[in-house]
């Protein structure tokens, strides 16, 4: 079977499947208004060498909103901490703090879990 040839900003793509079909992954993520997210806000051990960290997770919006909210926590919270993968990783037990400024902020759905 010949090699599909797919053409993207990185190069050149090779597939051997048929069915094979390539989508840009440079998609638009439309931003939800804050009412509308249901965020999740739960504790974490995992992968963390036993310290505990807040994730706050269930993100619609794009990468650098979420990061502008992950640095306005951390300066809240007085902690450190990341965003990554549609999430926001506060380190230590902050999840009441986390909740209360969310929605104070107008992200009303928002949980503890």
């Amino acid at each position: 079977m010949p090699k599909k040839k797919l053409y993207n900003k990185t190069g050149i793509i090779y597939s051997t499947a048929p069915d094979f079909d390539f989508k840009n992954e440079d998609e638009e993520v439309e931003s939800r208004p804050p009412k509308e997210q249901l965020l999740k806000v739960i504790l974490d051990t995992k992968h963390r060498a036993g310290k505990t960290a807040s994730v706050i997770k269930g993100f619609e919006m794009k990468e650098e909103e979420i990061e502008a909210l992950a640095k306005q926590l951390k300066s809240f919270c007085g902690s450190g901490g990341s965003a990554k993968d549609n999430e926001i990783i506060i380190q230590g037990d902050h999840r009441e703090k986390i909740v209360q400024w969310l929605v104070k902020n107008g992200y009303t759905k928002a949980r503890k879990i």
